[in-house]
């Protein structure tokens, strides 16, 4: 056998679109929990990375599809996130802090207001996936306000998507 026929190719893997949480991983940790499961109710540290070519901006959101609505139940939706932004601090969705970009929008989301609201899934009901979602959008703005509706938000986003990127974490509360 020739050793020049034993030898491997390697070709380097395209970098892809990644999402990252300092605050996240496997089950959620109390700050990110909703006041009325003892949390602190303070939306995740996030950070990305590779964004695709073309990206004009970023949007995030966070999704619980085992919310027993129909529907699931959105934590947070925040648009308009400038393309120069790579990373959300923690507590970037309590809008009275002001550590969101200036042209950022936060949506109304499920409980009520615009900004971040914490995990907390009825008690008994069992483990609830939280989906983190950054999306690489093809536009610099959406035409959308804090009171749009979600699945308009959505339906903007699903045109606008040029790629997205996922963690999940889960959270339970016992039955008391």
């Amino acid at each position: 056998m020739n050793e020049s026929s034993t030898e491997k190719i390697i070709t380097p893997m395209p970098s892809t679109f990644t999402l990252h949480s300092n605050d996240l991983g496997g089950v959620v940790r109390q700050p990110q929990r909703h006041f009325s499961v003892g949390g602190g109710n303070r939306s995740p540290q996030l950070s990305w990375t590779n964004p695709p070519e073309g990206t004009k901006s970023f949007a995030v959101t966070i999704h619980d599809p085992d919310a027993p609505t129909g529907s699931g139940f959105w934590h947070w939706l925040a648009v308009n996130l400038p393309s120069s932004v790579r990373e959300l601090p923690s507590g970037a969705g309590d809008p009275a802090l002001g550590l969101m970009p200036e042209q950022a929008v936060q949506i109304r989301n499920d409980a009520g207001f615009a900004g971040y609201s914490g995990s907390f899934p009825p008690a008994g009901h069992g483990w609830h996936l939280y989906l983190v979602t950054v999306y690489a959008l093809d536009t610099d703005f959406l035409p959308v306000a804090e009171d749009t509706p979600a699945a308009q938000v959505g339906f903007q986003l699903w045109q606008h998507t040029l790629q997205k990127a996922s963690i999940v974490f889960y959270d339970r509360v016992q039955a008391e």
